[in-house]
C-alpha cells in the first residue's frame, strides 16, 4: 500500500474557527474548503476539520471532546517555533520546557479543543531511561 497523504480529521462545528486559528498561527494553507470540511496543509503536515452534521460523516465520530488525542508537531527548534508562534498572538498553555525525557516542548489548544504539542527531540537527562529498560 502506497499512501497519498494520512492525517486525522478532527469532527468539529467550529470549522471556521480553527481554519483560522491553524493559517494565522501555524502557517497552514487551506487545501480544500466546503462547507462541511476543510483540509489544511503546511510543511508536510496535514489536518482536516469537518463538521458533526454532514451526510458524508463516517460512522462512530461523535464531536471532538478534545480529550483523548494529542497532536504532535515535532520541529528542529523549538525555541524558535515558540518565538513565532508567541509573536502571532497565540497564548501557550504549556510554556517551553526541556522535559528528563528528552523533549523542548510547548503546547496549547485550538478552537477544537485539540491539545498540539510542539517538540524538539534533545538528549535525555543522564539516566533518566534506565528504569524503563529491560534487563
Amino acid at each position: 500500500m502506497k499512501f497519498v497523504d494520512r492525517y486525522p480529521i478532527i469532527v468539529t462545528p467550529k470549522l471556521l474557527e480553527c481554519r483560522d486559528f491553524w493559517c494565522a498561527h501555524l502557517g497552514c494553507e487551506v487545501v480544500f474548503e466546503a462547507s462541511w470540511f476543510i483540509l489544511l496543509q503546511a510543511d508536510g503536515v496535514s489536518l482536516a476539520f469537518m463538521s458533526p452534521d454532514h451526510p458524508s460523516a463516517p460512522p462512530g465520530p461523535e464531536p471532538f471532546s478534545g480529550k483523548g488525542m494529542c497532536f504532535e508537531l515535532q520541529v528542529e527548534d523549538a525555541t524558535a517555533a515558540y518565538e513565532t508562534i508567541r509573536a502571532t498572538g497565540l497564548a501557550v498553555d504549556y510554556p517551553l520546557t526541556e522535559e528528563p525525557f528528552g523533549q523542548l516542548r510547548f503546547g496549547f489548544s485550538d478552537p477544537s479543543g485539540l491539545w498540539v504539542d510542539v517538540v524538539e527531540q534533545v538528549e535525555p537527562a543522564e539516566g533518566f531511561w534506565d528504569r524503563y529498560m529491560s534487563a
